[in-house]
């Protein structure tokens, strides 16, 4: 059950990222973006998936709760006492009507279409913020913080998706790339910043790198690093491609940004895993309920034990890996400029986050 949540949870994300994405390239006029089309049964399948999708973690949780009191009064309280579950009626609801919407009105010709349709997504997204784990710890607080961080990754994430991989050809790139790139980086900081304060809920600032020890401060670590190869690609997409551009017209910029869009796709894989595994409110009292990290035990070179102080030492091995993960990083970026095949920058960014990674744990003391 936990890998199928998982998996849910990577869909439910490319489901509203494409609802996005879509919705607001057909809002912006065809001579600033490349020509798109995407089909009207994609969105419908999109829109579909958010209803079936976001049932799973009340799936979850039905199936835990029911041997106790019973499945249908389970699943009766699950569903319309619990915040997680009214919050899923809405989305529910409000998904069939989009779904009909799609079917029904011209989005893609027809700007004020495009403009409900984005908003009919927003209001999807409010939900999916109202049933998060932050809202349940702050209501105000975690409510406005993941709602502006999930809304600033699928802008980012949906507009990259639907041209990487919907668009026709790669005309008006420039001029695509003069509006989407300082979206890019609104974006990324809205991201980044709401991404601090959503960790700060289940995790001290302080103890950050204590939580390596457990399989949520793991998951947490490789996010991280995942999100260090993006910034290789936004500086290969937004400013290399366009310098390339400049000079030869014919250039097709289409597959470093599938690329750019893979990379994102591993980021939602573990994030999805990153949500299923017990926040460390209390490490000590988490490590001693749940356990440490399967993977830190098996890389962890000294003796480990609950209350250990975790501390940094970079030895010759961890110094070493350090260094091959800023060249595996730089590669990234050399790919393009050397005119490699795209794949081989995304195997240099699977190779830092690999380094990067051993570097860290194994300079643990």
């Amino acid at each position: 059950m936990l890998y199928a949540v998982i998996v849910s949870e990577v869909l439910l994300y490319l489901c509203f990222s494409l609802l996005m994405g879509s919705f607001l390239l057909y809002m912006v006029p065809s001579s600033n973006r490349p020509n798109i089309h995407v089909r009207r049964g994609t969105l419908m399948t999109a829109a579909g998936g958010i209803a079936f999708l976001s049932f799973f973690p009340l799936l979850q949780l039905i199936l835990f709760l029911y041997e106790d009191i019973g499945l249908y009064q389970t699943i009766e309280s699950v569903i319309f006492t619990f915040e997680v579950g009214q919050a899923w009626i809405f989305s529910y609801i409000l998904a069939n009507v989009l779904f009909i919407f799609i079917v029904w009105f011209d989005y893609q010709n027809k700007r004020i279409y495009s403009f409900i349709g984005f908003l009919f997504t927003l209001l999807l997204i409010l939900g999916l913020g109202w049933a998060s784990h932050a809202s349940s710890l702050d209501l105000w607080k975690g409510f406005i913080t993941h709602t502006s961080h999930f809304t600033a990754v699928t802008v980012w994430a949906g507009i990259l998706l639907v041209v990487s991989w919907f668009s026709k050809d790669y005309s008006n790139w420039q001029n695509f790339l003069r509006w989407f790139t300082p979206v890019a980086i609104t974006c990324f900081t809205v991201i980044v910043i709401t991404g601090i304060i959503l960790m700060t809920f289940v995790v001290d600032i302080n103890d950050y790198v204590r939580s390596w020890v457990l399989s949520y401060g793991q998951a947490l670590l490789i996010k991280h690093l995942l999100i260090i190869p993006l910034l290789a690609y936004a500086i290969i997409n937004g400013i290399l491609v366009r310098r390339k551009l400049r000079t030869n017209k014919s250039f097709n910029p289409k597959p470093w940004t599938r690329m750019e869009s893979i990379v994102i796709l591993l980021v939602f894989s573990v994030t999805a895993a990153l949500g299923q595994q017990s926040p460390p409110h209390e490490i000590v009292q988490t490590i001693k309920s749940v356990g440490a990290s399967k993977l830190f035990t098996t890389l962890y070179q000294g003796s480990f034990y609950p209350e250990m102080i975790v501390s940094f030492n970079i030895n010759v091995t961890s110094g070493i890996l350090m260094i091959l993960a800023v060249l595996f990083l730089m590669l990234t970026v050399l790919s393009f400029i050397k005119k490699a095949p795209p794949v081989t920058s995304l195997f240099m960014s699977v190779l830092f986050v690999f380094t990067g990674y051993l570097s860290l744990v194994l300079s643990i003391i």
